[in-house]
């Protein structure tokens, strides 16, 4: 067969008159009422075609579950319905809400979304099966009649810290057409960039020319990422050792196996991947489309993840398995984590495209007895996308037969380095720990996972020709969201009652508490850390709060408004305090059960404590024995007072104003306007996110949130 009877065969297949109609106009949209469900319809009215587009709106209702459940419930109903007229009546109730209620409910959630495909001069049609939601939802994504299923990845049953519902995991698992999944109801898909994540896989360039399709419908721009983990064989290769005898290892051949897949992984497989990159450039170049690609390293779906946030992308779209399939699988492991963890809507594409130049070279190539062997020689996992280079590679050249010196010279050129004995390779893992990379992985990295952690920032650091692991060779594996102390040295060992004694301590105050928990270990000589050392420790925690906020008591609550105290404010928490109460003065105090209430709404620890404390102040000031409620208000009452005078004088950001609506009312002026003269510190013309977290590990290090004492607290090195 020729190149020309091949490409004509490639464009009458059924993949590819399936994989080539990358257009699509038949929605079929998950109502529910949900926001997700409704950002969903309003996403795809953006995306379907003014012309033959078509959308369909589904809802199910489980009448005959609902009824089967009021049955059994009907046993447990209180005393007066016992009565058989009464129950009967119920009866008659619940069977119209059975009926018609239902069903007036689903034709509620279709007339609104026929409302709008009205407003866009679309077709609207309805589906309003009786079952179970999910499974009527595949049912009719397998009728053949529409391109795309759209749904929200949460429904009217999602709470805090739901990462995707379980009508949506069901039905993507199950659906046989494409899925966009809506993930943030604020966010409209053009918003930022679409990122199509590409594999070699069919599935993966299917989805990358949908995504040139999108891209055109909306007018945005368009990124293609490609992944590889060049640190998973090291972890397991080294674990495989730890557990092999001399004697099997000689067996298994392992340093000369370790050779071949440091070579190969190294330099072969990012190479295998960077060509699937310039495959779907070249894909891009055809349709007219400009692009932005890119190699990412590491674990995929985290590294995607990142990248994700890392250009503020609207969109990702992905195959719903990879290049490792088997035809058992319904959603790839990468797929299935970014389903839950993409920070934007997610498309994960059935429909496949394999670029012509494979489509004829797996038509006209054929391959030596010799080059089959020899190609066996790499570890499994990589033999087909091996194949793939070998195959490109042949026929840029011109080739249609494959030998081995053909296959030996893509082999030299993927594993460049040729052939490291194991000797050369055993010198080379031998790395050093830094002292700071060896805290960071204590500090940060559950116990676990601290091996294989650990093996990843040795690769990293080999990778990077360095002979000792650094900090940034253990960053990248590391959950980032950690208030990471990058350098710090020095090794605590905390016991479980230490432990459990500073999670009592408010998550404001507990990276600064566990820091001075941790000076007092080391000024003790030791790197234990006991219960009698976190007690001293937050003792000098509370002698420092005590020495910063500390003021006259007798001092007037206008003070605030002198001329000379315009550049600054006062600490509510400092105004009208005294250092300590006396011991005897303590003694007298008793504090009334609606006043011990009245604190335990506090968090518990250091902030109750040091409340506690200035309440007890503010009694002993007034000679009063009795702590009550209406005391304790009475003091609160004072401090709002000094705060509310304070005003807002810089522009602020809305994500900036959102992070201090958390703090109490009664101090929330005097925060705002220290955190107004970090920003001024930090050369800013309005309040932004970046004030906010400067001054805030300013005063984890202080113990408070004022600067009085510290007039260069906020400036920049």
């Amino acid at each position: 067969m020729n190149v020309s009877q091949a490409a004509k065969q490639a464009d009458t297949s059924p993949v590819s008159t399936a994989e080539n109609r990358s257009t699509f106009s038949r929605f079929l949209v998950a109502l529910d009422a949900s926001e997700y469900a409704d950002h969903a319809l309003a996403q795809v009215l953006n995306l379907v075609p003014s012309v033959d587009g078509q959308i369909t709106g589904i809802h199910a209702y489980a009448a005959r579950l609902h009824d089967a459940r009021f049955r059994q419930m009907e046993g447990g109903l209180p005393e007066r319905y016992l009565d058989e007229e009464e129950m009967q009546y119920q009866r008659d109730v619940h069977d119209d809400l059975i009926t018609d209620g239902l069903s007036i409910i689903t034709d509620s959630y279709h007339d609104v979304a026929k409302s709008e495909c009205d407003a866009r001069g679309l077709k609207f049609q309805r589906l309003s099966p009786e079952g179970k939601n999910y499974s009527k939802i595949i049912e009719a994504a397998e009728t053949g009649d529409h391109d795309v299923l759209a749904l929200g990845s949460l429904g009217l049953g999602a709470v805090p810290g739901s990462l995707i519902g379980t009508v949506c995991e069901r039905v993507v698992r199950r659906s046989p057409i494409d899925c966009l999944v809506i993930r943030d109801t604020q966010k409209e898909i053009g918003d930022g960039p679409i990122v199509v994540a590409i594999d070699g896989s069919a599935k993966s360039y299917g989805v990358l020319k949908r995504g040139f399709e999108i891209a055109r419908r909306i007018d945005a721009e368009v990124h293609i990422v490609s992944s590889y983990d060049p640190y998973y064989h090291y972890v397991a290769f080294n674990k495989i050792a730890s557990v092999l005898s001399d004697e099997a290892g000689k067996v298994f051949r392992f340093r000369e196996q370790e050779a071949l897949h440091e070579e190969l992984i190294d330099d072969g497989i990012a190479k295998i991947y960077q060509s699937n990159l310039e495959i779907a450039n070249k894909i891009a170049d055809e349709e007219g489309v400009e692009v932005v690609s890119k190699l990412l390293e590491g674990k995929a779906f985290k590294v995607i993840c990142d990248y994700l946030k890392e250009v503020n992308a609207s969109l990702l779209m992905v195959g719903m398995t990879g290049v490792h399939a088997d035809r058992s699988l319904d959603i790839g492991g990468n797929a299935e984590n970014l389903l839950r963890l993409s920070p934007c809507h997610i498309w994960l594409g059935q429909t496949e495209h394999v670029p012509p130049m494979e489509v004829v070279a797996e038509e006209t190539i054929s391959w030596s007895n010799e080059a089959e062997e020899f190609l066996k020689r790499a570890p499994s996992f990589v033999q087909d996308m091996a194949r793939k280079a070998v195959n490109r590679y042949a026929q840029e050249k011109g080739h249609t037969f494959i030998t081995q010196d053909i296959v030996e010279i893509v082999a030299n050129d993927m594993m460049p380095g040729g052939g490291r004995s194991a000797e050369q390779l055993e010198k080379e893992q031998t790395v050093t720990w830094s002292a700071s990379a060896e805290a960071l992985i204590k500090r940060h990295v559950e116990l676990p996972m601290a091996a294989n952690i650990k093996l990843r920032a040795e690769k990293r650091a080999r990778r990077n020709d360095s002979s000792e692991v650094l900090d940034e060779h253990v960053l990248p594996f590391i959950d980032t969201s950690v208030n990471i102390e990058a350098g710090a040295e020095g090794e605590f060992v905390w016991a479980a009652a230490s432990l459990a004694r500073l999670s009592r301590v408010p998550d404001a105050m507990r990276d600064a508490t566990r820091s001075r928990i941790e000076s007092v270990a080391q000024e003790r000589g030791t790197t234990e850390v006991t219960l009698e050392v976190v007690e001293a420790g937050l003792e000098q925690a509370r002698a420092a709060m005590n020495e910063a906020i500390a003021q006259k008591d007798d001092e007037p609550a206008e003070a605030e408004e002198k001329p000379e105290d315009k550049k600054g404010f006062v600490c509510p928490f400092a105004g009208n305090a005294k250092t300590e109460t006396s011991e005897e003065a303590k003694a007298t105090f008793v504090w009334a059960e609606d006043a011990e209430a009245r604190m335990a709404k506090i968090p518990a620890g250091f902030m109750r404590e040091m409340t506690r404390q200035r309440v007890e102040v503010y009694a002993e000031k007034h000679e009063i024995e009795t702590i009550t409620e209406a005391l304790v208000e009475e003091k609160y009452a004072e401090w709002a007072k000094g705060s509310a005078k304070q005003k807002r004088q810089m522009a602020w950001d809305e994500d900036a104003l959102a992070r201090v609506q958390r703090i109490p009312d009664f101090v929330r002026g005097m925060v705002e306007l220290e955190i107004e003269r970090c920003a001024r510190e930090l050369e800013l013309d309005r309040v932004t996110t970046a004030a906010v977290d400067m001054a805030s590990e300013a005063w984890e290090g202080m113990g408070d949130f004022h600067s009085d004492a510290n007039p260069d607290l906020y400036k920049k090195d």
